[in-house]
């Protein structure tokens, strides 16, 4: 399985959906070869033929290899419904311009690509958003190749084409946006730094619209874990900015580690309590880390709703 290092070279290309491919059919290949063999990710293509319904989507050419009736499975029949939201504020965009690691943004893209990838073999249909200050895109949910390769397109243009500074995030209002464009109960996969403007209980109303709407959720934290939660700087001045604002201060890290660490950490528990109180699964994804910390809570997951 590709891992955060081995990614660097798929920039130049843009290939995002042979890395998803790669990331996904790497995992399951580990994921077999493991002590969790037996684990149920394989692709859902067909399901058994029941006794009495119509006989004219029976596949026989698989009948004739297995002596067992199954039935092609088609759109109306898509297992799940889900919607994959990504924050394309400017904070996203850490760490800005280090060409050793991918920016949060980057990392939220191919674990995206990876998850519309599963999502198209598992015959499910995905939709896909995108928001700073307030929502930029919003597609249909589908599961045709067309509307897959539609939605590789969307994620390729903003991997290549959106590194401007200076875009503020209003996460609150852009979620209630999104709710309310959502008709039918669906998996929402949300990826943000949940870095807004607005007060937290405006942030957590929000997150209590989409479960109140019958919505499952799952929140992927999106995170520099060593620099924007621990404040792993070394010790000598830097000048910070803000890359929605544009403000500065100047100052050493070791001076504010403790306050900074102490504030990044309440912020943490209470949206990870509030999480916990709407039954909302929120996942750590730091962008150091392995995609299988995507991926597995993802599947684990989609077995419960099935």
């Amino acid at each position: 399985m590709k891992n955060i290092k081995d990614i660097a070279q798929f920039k130049e290309f843009g290939k995002l959906e042979l890395l998803a491919k790669q990331v996904v059919e790497g995992y399951i290949t580990g994921l077999h070869k493991s002590p969790f063999h037996g684990f149920s990710v394989e692709f859902a293509e067909h399901r058994l033929y029941n006794k009495g319904e119509s006989t004219k989507n029976i596949d026989w050419k698989l009948f004739a290899k297995t002596d067992k009736l199954f039935v092609k499975r088609f759109e109306e029949e898509t297992n799940l419904r889900s919607r994959i939201i990504i924050d394309t504020s400017s904070s996203m965009l850490f760490p800005y311009n280090d060409k050793n690691k991918i920016n949060k943004l980057t990392f939220s893209i191919y674990s995206a690509a990876a998850l519309i990838y599963l999502l198209q073999k598992q015959r499910d249909a995905v939709g896909l958003s995108l928001f700073s200050d307030t929502v930029n895109t919003h597609t249909d949910v589908k599961m045709s190749g067309v509307h897959t390769r539609y939605l590789y397109s969307l994620l390729n243009n903003l991997m290549h084409n959106h590194n401007t500074l200076n875009i503020e995030t209003n996460v609150a209002s852009a979620l209630h946006q999104i709710t309310d464009k959502i008709h039918k109960r669906s998996l929402i996969i949300i990826f943000s730094d949940m870095f807004s403007n607005n007060d937290n209980e405006k942030l957590f109303s929000a997150l209590q619209h989409m479960k109140h709407n019958k919505h499952e959720v799952i929140i992927f934290h999106v995170t520099d874990k060593n620099l924007e939660l621990n404040f792993e700087f070394k010790n000598r001045p830097y000048k910070f900015v803000d890359m929605e604002t544009n403000e500065t201060i100047k100052l050493n890290p070791n001076e504010i580690k403790d306050h900074f660490k102490k504030s990044s950490q309440e912020f943490y528990d209470e949206l990870k309590l509030k999480c916990g109180q709407y039954k909302i699964d929120f996942i750590e994804a730091d962008i150091n880390s392995d995609f299988k910390d995507i991926l597995v809570p993802f599947l684990l997951k989609r077995k419960k709703l099935h």
